[in-house]
């Protein structure tokens, strides 16, 4: 069986993971349909999947492919509601990054 780490990201880190999936966390900024924009240090256009049930200005966490525009095809998001820490989650993608021996493995 074959592991493979998914990796917390933000906006910023996209480019390194296309065709591979990714944690984000970031606040909903804007639905139009089967899409997403969402601020995670950065916009980032998320093609939801149908069991997404979303809010302009909550907090989510979706885990998902990214594609080779840096848009992310969904594959499950999780509402975190209204009182999330975005600072603490950037953090802790960065720290992952800055630490990639502890938290990824290839």
């Amino acid at each position: 069986m074959e592991g493979a780490a998914t990796p917390r990201v933000t906006a910023s880190y996209l480019s390194s993971y296309i065709g591979k999936n990714v944690i984000v966390v970031g606040k909903v900024i804007q639905l139009r349909g089967d899409e997403a924009t969402l601020d995670a240090e950065g916009s980032i256009n998320a093609h939801l999947n149908r069991d997404a049930h979303l809010a302009v200005g909550n907090g989510v966490q979706v885990i998902g492919k990214v594609n080779p525009d840096l848009s992310i095809k969904v594959l499950t998001s999780l509402d975190l509601g209204q009182g999330v820490d975005y600072n603490l989650a950037n953090t802790v993608a960065e720290i992952a990054h800055q630490q990639r021996s502890i938290f990824f493995y290839d």
